[in-house]
């Protein structure tokens, strides 16, 4: 890892460069159309190949084990999820979204929160902002888990997804203690969260946060050292930012090609203005630089999940409003007017203004955007979800075209691509 400077992004790790000589590899020869002597199959990967990350299904055609077309066909887990936000009152279709990208679910959740808080003109209390972040922050983490540990089981690192998932289980741990639920947690609510953390989950937050960078550079050096996993990711398959840039690509794909575009740097949300943090950037765009990015980041969400739990402000964790939050749970026992309130807004719901907004956010495969429409009513007469995994799987054929089928396997892992998120 280079010298790091603060006013700058972070470059991704090459440090192997030194201690281990690649024997090179030939690259397939590229054409621009099959010649009538060459013999091309074609293979359908998936929907249920046990190398594929959820239902995706691959329309390959191969010459030899050499890639020279790729279809990606979806739609096999569609969910309807978005007519169904339509159908429900602007609360109750938060556990909705939630399960779009289901490694994802707190940055869906704030998507669709903050854009109906930016409907409402809301102002979120300042401690709900930074249990947001620290929330966000973790499940990044999480994410990034699941994916070193699928994507090493891609590439025959079968200890590695072990690993990963013990650590992931502690935050899965984390997230039960301070909301009642491991998964699609429903703790944000729009105008804040549902409730306050309980007493000793900041200390734990912080015990995990003094083990985590440990454990990320004992992955590292069992992936760094292992001249397998090394020639099955550096120099395979990279891509430029230009054509990055074209197909709309973001998040740790974009950076890993060195462009630094991070939402939560280039237009802050939520408080992150607060935090100190460094972005993460490759050098040559390909899977090395994809996993080496993504490896630095949870360092660095580290450091902001530190910042936020030590510098955690009091005070409310909801907006006091109560044409939006429900009346605390102890006055339902005592107050008629509490318990009208409370009636109303779970049986009929909150009233949003009449207009539409984008909502972007930072998530771990790229941006997450909400589009809200609002007709005045209690439910959104438009939910639409910009999903990165959708978008980024665009870029899949012009990063293995002309590679061998091995390296469409590591690739595709390197992509992190979640299905829930892109059939939805």
């Amino acid at each position: 890892m280079s010298a790091i400077d603060a006013s700058r992004p972070t470059s991704a790790y090459r440090e192997m460069e030194a201690s281990v000589e690649l024997s090179p590899l030939k690259t397939p020869p590229a054409v621009d159309g099959a010649a009538p002597d060459q013999e091309l199959l074609t293979l359908n990967m998936g929907p249920h190949h046990p190398a594929t990350h959820g239902v995706l299904r691959l329309l390959v055609t191969l010459e030899g084990e050499v890639v020279r077309d790729l279809k990606p066909i979806i739609g096999y887990v569609h969910t309807g999820i978005e007519k169904t936000a339509e159908d429900k009152a602007y609360w109750k279709a938060i556990p909705v979204v939630e399960r779009m990208d289901y490694l994802a679910y707190f940055f869906n959740a704030y998507a669709f929160c903050g854009a109906t808080e930016t409907l409402l003109d809301l102002e979120v209390p300042k401690r709900a902002q930074y249990l947001r972040v620290i929330h966000m922050e973790l499940n990044r983490i999480m994410s990034h888990l699941v994916w070193l540990g699928t994507s090493a089981l891609d590439l025959g690192a079968m200890s590695m997804l072990w690993y990963s998932f013990r650590e992931k289980e502690l935050i899965l741990d984390l997230f039960e203690y301070s909301t009642g639920a491991r998964m699609h947690t429903r703790y944000f609510q729009v105008g804040g969260v549902i409730e306050d953390v309980p007493a000793g989950w900041a200390e734990k937050v912080l015990e995990f946060c003094a083990l985590m960078p440990g454990r990320v550079d004992q992955y590292g050096d069992l992936l760094n050292k292992n001249e397998i996993v090394l020639q099955r990711l550096r120099n395979v398959c990279p891509l430029s930012e230009e054509e990055l840039l074209a197909l709309g690509v973001t998040g740790p794909l974009l950076r890993a090609s060195g462009n630094p575009w991070d939402l939560r740097k280039a237009m802050p949300y939520c408080s992150y203005e607060d935090f100190d943090f460094k972005i993460p950037v490759g050098t040559e765009g390909d899977n090395y630089d994809r996993f080496a990015v993504r490896m630095q980041e949870m360092k660095e969400s580290v450091k902001i999940i530190e910042q936020a739990v030590h510098a955690l402000p009091q005070g409310p964790v909801m907006v006091d409003d109560r044409k939006v939050a429900l009346p605390p749970r102890h006055e339902l026992a005592t107050s008629m007017e509490a318990l009208i309130h409370h009636f109303k807004l779970v049986t009929e719901g909150f009233r949003v203004p009449p207009g539409e907004v984008y909502f972007p956010v930072e998530g771990p495969r790229g941006e997450y955007g909400c589009f809200v429409r609002s007709d005045g009513s209690s439910k959104p007469a438009r939910v639409h979800m910009r999903d990165p995994s959708f978008v980024n799987l665009q870029a899949t054929n012009a990063m293995v075209k002309d590679s061998y089928i091995a390296d469409l396997i590591a690739t595709l892992a390197m992509i992190d691509p979640v299905l829930g998120g892109i059939d939805r």
